[in-house]
């Protein structure tokens, strides 16, 4: 397995480790690269020791249940903000500065999943209007988010074909809109997600939704189960463990995918022209494994968003 130099030792440590003990040694990796705010402060340059990520318009969720509601917890932009996170103990183990190359990394393993997932992660939900996460944007409307990532570290997978586990680095989820929950009086407003960007045994794939049955109209087109909108699946090329560059470009019936120099994927086709729901991107590390001892550790320099 390919680890940073800064992980191996830790995780020999883990081998002599219990479960438990390995999944807290793994939150420890967190806090012993975190940098010293108030030391960083001294620095006439200290801004550029991190990642360019603006959040004000992004929440982060965590694979955890602190507050014993039922839940992974969640921090608001506020909370974030400014380097906010920096001093929030809770966030550290899973959202933290590398500033010797400039990074935020996000860490997750198997623990508290959202209500509809069996999966944990550490990842940002877009929130176009920070305080009403109802407010939501269309492909009319269209959106772009671009970064530059790696996954620097992820366990072996020993119960599968693959080498390595998988994990979500990039979304365009979708949300029943209120308009629709208030017409049809839907009990959740969870929709299918448009696009899944994940990382599989070093190559980079898109999930994109479809339609079974191109001809569904109307509101059967509001099902978001898989009987209604399947996956359809691109193998956009080869990473690795080394740091990409990935865009996303959404608008009226189109999505246009951009790794690296490469040729864009792009998606234009009737699916997209009836796609029923409102949309928010999601960055960040969503793990796809339920394995005991799994792990993922991704690395963002940049996020960008734009609507």
């Amino acid at each position: 397995m390919k680890k940073l130099f800064f992980y191996s030792v830790l995780l020999l440590t883990c081998i002599a480790c219990s479960d438990s003990d390995e999944q807290t040694e793994a939150q420890n990796l967190g806090s012993s690269t975190l940098d010293n705010p108030d030391d960083n402060q001294s620095s006439d340059n200290s801004q550029d020791n991190y990642a360019n990520i603006d959040f004000s318009n992004w929440k982060v969720t965590l694979p955890v249940d602190e507050n014993n509601n039922g839940s992974p917890d969640e921090y608001q932009p506020s909370t974030l903000i400014n380097g906010g996170y920096r001093t929030n103990a809770s966030i550290l183990p899973f959202m933290y500065d590398d500033v010797d190359d400039q990074s935020i990394v996000f860490y997750t393993y198997p623990e508290v999943s959202t209500t509809n997932s069996s999966y944990s992660r550490t990842e940002l939900r877009e929130l176009i209007n920070p305080s009403n996460s109802k407010e939501n944007w269309t492909l009319e409307e269209g959106g772009v988010m671009e970064g530059r990532l790696n996954l620097v570290d992820i366990s072996e997978d020993n119960n599968s074909n693959n080498q390595y586990h998988k994990t979500i680095v990039m979304q365009i989820h979708g949300i029943i809109s209120q308009s629709d929950m208030d017409t049809h009086g839907f009990t959740s407003n969870n929709g299918p997600p448009l696009i899944k960007i994940r990382w599989i045994n070093g190559f980079i794939w898109s999930y994109k939704k479809s339609l079974v049955d191109p001809t569904t109209s109307g509101d059967d087109l509001l099902d978001v189960t898989s009987a209604t909108w399947s996956d359809e699946s691109t193998n956009m090329g080869y990473v690795g463990f080394e740091p990409f560059d990935f865009k996303i470009t959404a608008s009226s019936g189109k999505l246009e995918l951009q790794l690296n120099s490469l040729t864009p994927l792009i998606y234009e086709d009737v699916s997209l022209a009836k796609w029923p729901f409102e949309n928010y991107f999601k960055a960040g590390n969503y793990l796809g494994t339920t394995d005991a001892n799994a792990f993922s550790y991704v690395k963002y320099y940049q996020l960008n968003i734009n609507h």
